[in-house]
């Protein structure tokens, strides 16, 4: 599931006629136009550099957030009442959300045994991921790939644990790398390809989602605001108009890129939903 496609060519147009002007004005200013670049999330260090406690820009986001998350959460189960307030409804909410939609729509009754893993799955990932929006934080700490790895190596050490704790490494290796009522010879073919997708496949391409979309969103939304800001005070005559255009834009992308952030959350949380499924359940 993608999550980076407009429901309408609309935006896309316009960055694309973003992107050319930039292209234009940047070969007739001599200011010129720094296009965004991969280096944006390798960012100089702040601390410790050179060590592996390094603590650059995007660390520094991982922290204040992860810090954040703990107090707000801290703060609506200490002031839980019977009736709760905005604050506590939105949590349970956020919760109940967690529990029904993904957790026993998916896990069925063992939705309970894996529910507190799910949530703070969802709820560190979509913190992770809204901080590409929020202002002086500026960039998704999911857009560096080694958060998502950490999420997706908790994911497959669990779901690879579950089901040999079930059913021993044997019958989990049966019952993952040979699909029932397969004819003995297709097993072959099957058996590897099967091997690849649980050993391999579903913890990468985890990560690799999600990474990739908040990586195109942060470039996305450089794009469209360095832009305003270069047509305003940098372009010369008529090209300083399309700075209405840049900036219309790049409100649109951080809207779209809050609905990424929650999409993407759920998505990540629901897949790991379903490997755990997959690991505990008799046959697939």
């Amino acid at each position: 599931m993608s999550g980076r496609c407009l429901p309408s060519s609309i935006w896309e147009l316009a960055l694309s006629i973003v992107a050319t002007n930039l292209l234009l004005a940047a070969s007739e200013s001599d200011s010129g136009f720094h296009a965004p670049s991969i280096a944006e999330f390798f960012p100089e260090a702040l601390l410790f550099g050179g060590t592996p406690f390094e603590i650059n820009r995007i660390i520094l986001v991982r922290l204040v957030t992860a810090a954040a998350l703990i107090a707000v959460m801290m703060l609506a189960a200490r002031s839980a009442k019977l009736v709760p307030g905005r604050g506590q409804n939105l949590a349970e909410m956020g919760l109940d959300f967690v529990r029904v939609q993904i957790a026993e729509e998916t896990l069925g009754r063992n939705a309970r045994r894996f529910l507190p893993m799910l949530t703070t799955i969802f709820f560190a990932v979509l913190a992770f991921n809204i901080t590409g929006v929020v202002p002086l934080l500026n960039i998704a700490s999911t857009s560096l790939i080694g958060m998502p790895l950490v999420l997706a190596a908790w994911v497959y050490v669990m779901y690879l644990a579950v089901g040999i704790k079930k059913f021993g490494v044997g019958g989990y290796l049966k019952n993952n790398l040979l699909p029932p009522g397969l004819p003995p010879f297709l097993y072959v073919l099957v058996t590897p390809i099967e091997a690849l997708q649980v050993f391999l496949f579903r913890p990468a391409t985890l990560a690799l989602r999600l990474t990739a979309n908040m990586i195109s969103g942060h470039l996305i939304l450089v794009l469209c605001f360095s832009g305003t800001q270069f047509f305003l005070f940098g372009a010369t005559g008529i090209l300083k108009g399309a700075a209405v255009v840049s900036l219309a834009a790049g409100i649109a992308f951080t809207l779209f890129e809050i609905l990424v952030a929650v999409l993407q959350a759920y998505i990540f949380t629901l897949l790991s939903a379903v490997y755990l499924n997959m690991a505990v359940e008799e046959e697939h």
